[in-house]
């Protein structure tokens, strides 16, 4: 089997990778990704035993179980970019062999949630409430730089997307969340399009004082209609989750708190508070089914 160079998976002295400063058997099976380093400690709360704690940069990562089910949540911080680095060394984690530096004859699929916030862009879609993305829209160029196989619908979704759009430098991608984990955390939840974007401010529309050269982007994210679905929120990480998920045989599921609308220009009064109720809602949904 190939080796994989050690300019190309990097560890530290200790045998842990690099960046996520973690060894195999530091990850269970379930993991939980949060983009805020301090909400790391906000999930891990309600375990009723932690094993590990460990932090490298903005990636904190917390081990434990909620009864018999062993959990894993760690932080990405903010960004597709910051996602190729998690998902690629978890995988690293639990697929390769790190001491021999070849491809485990055995691969492990990793069940990753992640719990995240977000902001509606449907005016209907109630400020504090939970939406799990069925797809995601990237208008980051992550997945460019990967082999994706699309589904037929996955390719409509796609060019329809494209369709939509003025003549300009966006190049977006399509990719689903894992179908069992949907199924089995999508239950009695509403679900939807996520478009994902590279920043916070003109990537999803905003303007402060640098102009855009898409201005009209919002109007069309909000407009925009694919066999009766529509885009229900952006955010800055599910593209990236869904498409290395799906390149590296993971199943991936992406819950968006919605804090903000941005059709009716409304920001949660409560951010804290309707963020922990999720986490808990979630963590039982998780435990009880996946």
């Amino acid at each position: 089997m190939n080796r994989i160079a050690e300019t190309d998976l990097i560890l530290n002295a200790d045998g842990s990778i690099y960046h996520l400063n973690l060894c195999p058997g530091d990850v269970a099976d379930t993991v939980i990704t949060v983009g805020d380093p301090d909400r790391v400690s906000e999930v891990s709360k309600y375990f009723d035993h932690i094993e590990l704690k460990k932090g490298k940069r903005e990636f904190i990562t917390h081990t434990g179980t909620i009864g018999t089910k062993r959990l894993t949540v760690i932080s990405t911080g903010i960004g597709t970019d910051n996602i190729d680095i998690v998902f690629n060394e978890l995988d690293a984690l639990v697929n390769i062999d790190l001491a021999a530096r070849t491809v485990n004859r055995t691969l492990r699929s990793l069940n990753i949630i992640r719990i995240g916030t977000s902001g509606a862009v449907q005016a209907d879609i109630e400020l504090d409430s939970l939406l799990l993305s069925s797809a995601a829209i990237g208008l980051d160029p992550l997945m460019h730089y990967y082999q994706q196989i699309l589904t037929g619908d996955e390719h409509s979704l796609l060019s329809a997307f494209n369709a939509a759009l003025p003549k300009s430098t966006l190049l977006p991608y399509v990719a689903s969340a894992g179908r069992q984990l949907l199924a089995a955390l999508g239950k009695d939840e509403r679900q939807g399009i996520t478009v994902t974007a590279p920043g916070f401010y003109s990537p999803q529309g905003r303007q402060i004082r640098a102009a855009t050269i898409v201005p009209q982007l919002m109007d069309i994210v909000r407009q925009f209609n694919f066999n009766g679905q529509r885009i229900t929120n952006l955010e800055m990480e599910t593209s990236g989750i869904y498409g290395l998920a799906a390149a590296l045989g993971h199943q991936a599921v992406s819950c968006n708190v919605i804090l903000a609308n941005r059709a009716t220009q409304v920001f949660s009064k409560q951010p804290v508070r309707v963020m922990d109720y999720y986490i808990r809602h979630l963590l039982e949904k998780i435990v009880a089914t996946v």
